[in-house]
């Protein structure tokens, strides 16, 4: 079982790189857009999320004090579901405002600093 959370974990850091990365690189261009790696990297993120969360449960073995922080999950998939929500409401669009693009990195950003400095 452990096996197999540390394989979700991998594809949770693949996920944001992916979504993280899709967001980077448009830094320098005048149209923004909703880029693949954007969508599939929140989409990612959501799957392996939920899995991980699963998982925890039996991986603690009844160890209270192993279990996930709800707050902060609940918190964390909030915000990642703006970001799916901004990333399908505007995925076929031709181009998206600088707002749209920059709430869509600063929030993947801070479900980052979430995971981070939430203890």
């Amino acid at each position: 079982m452990e096996f197999l959370e540390h394989v979700l974990v991998v594809l949770h850091f693949l996920g944001l790189a992916a979504l993280i990365g899709g967001f980077l690189v448009q830094i320098k261009d005048q149209n923004k857009v909703v880029n693949n790696a954007m969508f599939h990297g929140a989409l990612t993120q959501l799957v392996t999320g939920v899995a991980l969360v699963g998982l925890a449960y039996p991986l603690a073995d009844g160890d209270e004090e192993l279990y996930p922080d709800n707050a902060k999950i609940a918190v964390k998939l909030v915000v990642l579901l703006v970001v799916l929500g901004l990333i399908v409401a505007n995925r076929k669009k031709p181009s998206i405002s600088t707002g749209i693009w920059g709430a869509i990195g600063g929030l993947a950003i801070l479900n980052v600093v979430i995971a981070v400095f939430w203890r």
